[in-house]
């Protein structure tokens, strides 16, 4: 977004952008808000669209395509096996990120699956900046562990450190001296890290951490899904890398990683994903899984169109002008919460803002789930819908415990080019109200719960009848107000 100064000196960002399709939302009355909640069983992800205003769940598959993808898609040569359109997609990922091999996967968590069936061991494993439920989840299930290597300033709600997504180096050579390289699987490092705060990581951290894999004979593997939030941190708060495009930054970036894997619905704003290299064994190697578990070379599990659609989506991620929308209007949204006292995460990431549950609802147990009440209560309140991104989130201890997360947020994603400002001043106007009346406002306990990835499926009740009281003074202040 440009640097433009107001006369009347209100700062808010300015999208370079301007509408030409829209779509139709309803906000429900909090009477049928409260039910809604309750027949989703507390789980955000239950909800169904119709009972929802802003859709602040997820940045993935949601982001707005540009009108030149969505003329790209008609564009398409859509063969089963040979499609040009493959060899265009190919080609823009050679070009951007100079990787030669190029594999298609119908989306990210995809490429953690064939990743770890090909490299995790029983017994090894798996260092990483913090970990990602779907990653973490997919190293579990082959006999791996995940050792989450952070700086301590990772996990401080309130911190100036603008990448607190960097690898610890210190105890990165700590466990390779101590374990061995032959017991650690690969190293990954996620651009972006999702589960605390989408903070970002710096270009220096990837080339140190290159270098310590490379001298041990280690696979580095990055996850690039957020990675058009960490370029634009890279440029913005990184001093040596000020003055470099976008496309000088990736490329720099890239040349330090092994292997890269991607959600497409993150990084292209498409449905789909892939895996790029510049090691022909590697590639052979997952070339050989790919038609048993996602498709043909040339698509899969991909739809032609959405690939077409992916070649513009990537190359307008090398654009600063569209991949700083998403942090400008984040870091508006958290520096407007903090004017009220609001218990969010500094510095404003990427992907979303990031209300800090743990301070938020520190009256409720966290046994009993502090993020996924606020996100229940937020809910009710406003028809936003959030997504619980701490215990619940977690998966259970084998004593059957709760895993008790490090971190409990509220993530209220931004989708790219989706959300006008007015809806962002409504979020935030609701979430002020709610922490004005925090207290009211109690815990969760499971009623159904699933063993693997509890918190897509999962079920919830209140504790007491919060949620009631919760309507009651909402009615008492906004009256008729929806």
């Amino acid at each position: 977004m440009a640097n433009i100064k107001y006369h009347l000196g209100e700062e808010i960002p300015l999208e370079m952008h301007k509408v030409r399709m829209i779509q139709r939302l309803d906000l429900v009355p909090i009477e049928r808000r409260l039910e809604a909640i309750k027949e989703a069983g507390n789980n955000t992800f239950l909800l169904y669209n119709k009972d929802i205003y802003l859709d602040m769940l997820t940045d993935s598959g949601v982001n707005a395509m540009s009108d030149n993808q969505m003329a790209a898609m008609m564009t398409v040569d859509d063969s089963y096996a040979g499609s040009a359109t493959f060899t265009r997609l190919k080609d823009k990922l050679s070009d951007i990120f100079d990787k030669k091999y190029f594999l298609p996967v119908h989306q990210g968590r995809a490429c953690e699956n064939l990743l770890s069936m090909a490299y995790v061991r029983k017994g090894t494993y798996v260092p990483m900046n913090y970990h990602f439920t779907t990653t973490k989840a997919h190293i579990m299930v082959n006999g791996g562990e995940v050792l989450e290597l952070h700086m301590s300033e990772a996990l401080n709600p309130v911190s100036s450190d603008p990448f607190k997504g960097n690898m610890n180096l210190d105890a990165l050579n700590e466990l390779i001296e101590k374990e061995g390289a032959d017991k650690i699987s690969f190293i990954r490092l996620e651009a972006g890290t999702n589960l605390i705060g989408g903070q970002p990581v710096a270009l220096e951290n990837y080339i140190a951490t290159s270098k310590i894999a490379r001298e041990n004979g280690i696979p580095f593997i990055i996850d690039a899904s957020l990675l058009a939030d960490n370029l634009h941190f890279i440029k913005t708060r990184e001093e040596k890398y000020k003055d470099h495009s976008i496309r000088e930054i990736t490329k720099l970036l890239s040349e330090t990683a092994d292997i890269i894997y991607f959600s497409a619905r993150k990084l292209g704003h498409v449905r789909g994903g892939g895996i790029i290299t510049n090691d022909e064994s590697v590639y052979k190697t997952l070339l050989e899984m790919l038609p048993l578990y996602e498709g043909f070379s040339t698509y899969g599990g991909m739809s032609t169109r959405e690939m077409e659609a992916m070649v513009v989506g990537l190359e307008e991620t090398m654009d600063e002008e569209m991949i700083n929308q998403g942090p400008l209007f984040i870091k508006y949204m958290i520096n407007e919460l903090l004017k009220h006292g609001v218990p969010v995460i500094t510095p404003p990431g990427g992907l979303g803002a990031h209300l800090n549950a743990m301070e938020f609802l520190s009256h409720i147990p966290q046994e009993e789930y502090r993020a996924g009440a606020l996100a229940s209560a937020l809910y009710i309140a406003s028809g936003v819908r959030g997504m619980e991104r701490g215990t619940v989130s977690e998966e259970r201890e084998a004593d059957g415990s709760d895993h008790l997360a490090a971190v409990e947020l509220l993530r209220l994603a931004l989708p790219r080019r989706v959300f006008t400002l007015s809806q962002v001043k409504y979020t935030i106007d609701r979430v002020v109200w709610l922490y004005e009346n925090r207290k009211l406002i109690g815990g969760l306990e499971f009623y159904e719960e699933p063993k693997v990835l509890r918190f897509f499926f999962g079920k919830l009740k209140p504790t007491s009848n919060w949620q009631e009281k919760l309507v009651e003074k909402f009615k008492q202040d906004f009256g008729d107000s929806l």
